[in-house]
């Protein structure tokens, strides 16, 4: 009878295994319509054609209506293998990848995964496919050996996870919140360090504003006659950087900065010529902000200091929330938490440490629900960058990992 020696042992031996899976899912460009693509729909049903043809039949398939791409819908898949308990070990994967960016900035062509020794690069090779692919070597393995595991295997390969999981994991909860229970384990892993160290218990909250100011145009050489939004713009900028972090000081070692930040970025040219005077000046904020903090509270004083700003330069502001996303924090020492701890110690002889991130999972989804999830993974953070890179090793021990979980009495 296999056992859970013979699972790890198969795990750490499917290096051919890996190669094809992330050549075959790198070549699908499953980028979605904010990233200029088509969505996830060929991706998905290889996925799904894949589990079928290896022996995993339990299979739901969750669509989000998308009239932008083709098929007309986001596909979200649910996949599961029974275990010996209904106590189900949850992990996420999503499918959809961010634009290759700048071909030049590449030594190979993106959508093609090339080899040098352990390591495999194109784009979505890290970002998320490592995760995918460590949890398809997973089920292949449990059941090509007949093997049973303690705890209940669940599996999500999410859509739309570059632009906002609103057509992913966020339309997944909302149609069928009773997949989920409080009681299970919940895994994403999309973020991590090189020596597997880092478990993300929390995150900051992501509130981004368009801000626009207008005043009046005219020549440069009669500035008496116009009001130049692009000098009250700047003033603006330069007063939420400054008066913001005041404002909202507290301070958390888990998060590196451990401080809320407040970034005055993208400025939008709206007029062409040095001879003029703006009429209308645009920037954007990105404020990324602690979960102690109130975000409605941060919107109260960034109005509150364009209006000191409006009045002073005499300009008119308009700020627009291009996006909201609260802060989470998942409850410390639960039992994902002893169990992950456990199974990453096993496999990466490390002691885990917790720490907050600054940007976003879908971990955050999943903690406004109630739910503890972690996120956790062996990765060198190249996701989006040019010659994007996985490890094979990380790969397969990342796998093992997810076995331990499986196996834990924890």
């Amino acid at each position: 009878m296999p056992t859970f020696r013979n699972l790890t042992e198969d795990l750490m031996a499917a290096d051919d295994t890996i190669v094809a899976l992330q050549t075959k899912l790198t070549s699908f460009q499953a980028r979605s319509p904010e990233q200029g693509g088509d969505g996830e729909e060929e991706k998905t049903e290889w996925l799904r054609t894949w589990l079928l043809a290896h022996g995993i039949a339990d299979l739901e398939l969750i669509r989000a209506p998308d009239t932008r791409v083709t098929s007309g819908s986001r596909p979200n898949l649910i996949a599961k293998i029974p275990g010996e308990t209904q106590e189900t070990v949850w992990i996420f994967a999503h499918t959809d990848v961010v634009d290759a960016g700048d071909r030049s900035a590449w030594t190979h062509d993106p959508w093609t995964v090339h080899r040098e020794g352990d390591w495999l690069f194109g784009r979505g090779v890290e970002d998320n496919q490592q995760a995918l692919v460590s949890t398809l070597i997973l089920a292949d393995a449990l059941q090509r050996l007949g093997i049973v595991p303690r705890r209940t295997l669940g599996m999500v390969f999410m859509a739309d996870e570059e632009s906002g999981s609103a057509h992913g994991l966020g339309y997944v909860l909302e149609k069928r919140p009773e997949l989920f229970s409080a009681k299970d384990i919940y895994l994403v892993p999309d973020f991590g360090s090189p020596d597997a160290s880092v478990i993300e218990i929390a995150e900051k909250g992501a509130c981004w504003y368009r801000i626009e100011c207008t005043g009046k145009q005219c020549h440069a050489s009669t500035p008496e006659k116009g009001v130049n939004a692009f000098v009250a713009s700047s003033a603006l900028a330069l007063a939420v950087s400054e008066e913001l972090p005041k404002l909202f000081s507290k301070s958390d070692p888990l998060f590196s900065p451990p401080v809320s930040t407040f970034v005055p970025s993208m400025p939008l040219t709206v007029t062409q010529g040095i001879n003029i005077v703006p009429g209308k000046a645009i920037f954007h904020l990105d404020c990324r902000i602690l979960p102690e903090i109130d975000e409605t509270e941060v919107k109260k004083a960034l109005e509150n200091i364009a209006g000191d700003i409006a009045r002073r330069y005499s300009v008119a502001v308009d700020i627009q929330t291009v996006q909201m996303q609260k802060a989470s924090r998942a409850a410390l020492n639960g039992p994902g938490e002893k169990v992950l701890k456990e199974a990453i110690s096993a496999v990466y002889g490390n002691s885990p440490r917790l720490r907050g991130l600054g940007g976003g999972t879908v971990a955050a989804h999943l903690r406004h629900k109630g739910i503890a999830a972690l996120v956790w993974s062996c990765i060198t953070n190249t996701c989006h960058e040019p010659n994007e890179r996985s490890s094979i090793t990380a790969t397969k021990k990342d796998s093992c990992v997810f076995a331990h979980m499986l196996d834990s009495t924890q």
